[in-house]
């Protein structure tokens, strides 16, 4: 049996970090070492989450109080679950002690400290490691996942707009102008945290936009399709938070490139868009294309890291209309995450997520 990677996540107390947990826990390649919270310092994993109880290892692993040093002797792959600004605080000193890390926050995402500054309103804490951080899309970056010490793992909106839109503009089928993203979000996106806004009360019965007109995400969105475009893109984005747990519904309202107004041409676009989703993600294991009448459902992929794609032509407008659906927590976080270490450290890609 081949020697298990000792892997630790800081943060683990949170929504993203419970769910790294329960992958990392089951996952037959690695051995999870150490978890950290200040919170719960002293508290074995079973206390905390009790619904890991019938596992022998979360009775004896407990949580710490962050500390590098300690974790790079624990460890030799750390995630980070920490909210931005506080993640390139351990990134640091834990890549200079050796480390791979995995950022889960938005730390590491952007190439430019100046477009970080304006959407996370600080200075980013160190703008030394964003040339050398990998954007973590497998289906996008694969190649450069696997030869990566650091990871910015992408945000759970950026995941459910990239992934449907990427293959058809850099395919030329769509304009890189006029796109617009509808999102909805299950509560859990916003963390777990005591805030009104968040409250049962306040979110049951409830469907609100937020974030507008520049949630931080689109900080992240905007930069990948414009690398996918060579050449800047500006899009329209609304995301709203729905009285579900946990699932995200995009909606994407694009301009073909080609006009359709007759059936021999909207037939002839949509075997065009059919071959470049076949050609980007055929051999993809956690995307799904869906065909005939099906279309995304947050039910389906709810817990898996699957993310749902399709798409249908408006004949009245001109534009194509694609939607998708995902797990904020798992393909659009957690699950991501752990798909990129799989890659890193040449394990099977599905290996702890089917």
């Amino acid at each position: 049996m081949d020697k298990k990677v000792k892997v630790g996540i800081v943060g683990a107390s949170g929504y993203s970090g419970e769910e790294l947990v329960r992958l990392l826990l089951s996952h037959p390649h690695v051995e999870l070492t150490a978890v950290t919270s200040r919170q719960y310092a002293g508290q074995t994993l079973a206390q905390v989450f009790p619904k890991f109880g019938h596992l022998p290892q979360s009775k004896q692993l407990r949580f710490t109080e962050p500390n590098s040093e300690l974790l790079a002797k624990q460890a030799q792959l750390i995630f980070l679950a920490l909210p931005h600004g506080v993640s390139a605080e351990y990134a640091v000193p834990l890549l200079q002690l050796g480390c791979q890390v995995i950022d889960l926050s938005a730390d590491f995402r952007l190439k430019s400290a100046e477009i970080y500054k304006e959407f996370y309103a600080h200075d980013h804490p160190a703008p030394e490691l964003l040339a050398t951080s990998v954007y973590g899309l497998p289906e996008v970056y694969r190649s450069a996942i696997k030869k990566a010490t650091l990871i910015a793992s992408p945000g759970c909106y950026p995941t459910s707009v990239l992934l449907p839109t990427l293959p058809l503009l850099r395919a030329g089928i769509i304009k890189h102008t006029g796109i617009i993203a509808d999102s909805m979000s299950g509560v859990s996106g916003a963390g777990r945290k005591a805030e009104v806004d968040y409250l049962f009360v306040e979110c049951n019965e409830s469907v609100r936009p937020y974030g507008i007109p520049k949630h931080r995400h689109l900080s992240e969105i905007e930069q990948e399709l414009s690398v996918a475009a060579s050449t800047p893109v500006v899009i329209q984005f609304t995301p709203h938070l729905i009285p579900i747990n946990r699932g995200i519904l995009t909606t994407l309202y694009l301009a073909p490139e080609k006009h359709f107004s007759t059936v021999a041409e909207a037939e002839e676009l949509n075997r065009q868009i059919t071959a470049c989703y076949q050609a980007a993600y055929a051999n993809e294991p956690f995307v799904r294309i869906l065909e005939g009448k099906a279309l995304p459902d947050t039910k389906n992929v709810t817990g898996t890291n699957v993310i749902e794609i399709a798409w249908r032509l408006d004949h009245r407008t001109g534009r194509l209309i694609v939607m998708s659906a995902e797990d904020n927590i798992v393909k659009g976080a957690s699950g991501q995450a752990v798909q990129s270490m799989n890659i890193m450290c040449g394990f099977p890609e599905t290996a702890g997520l089917l």
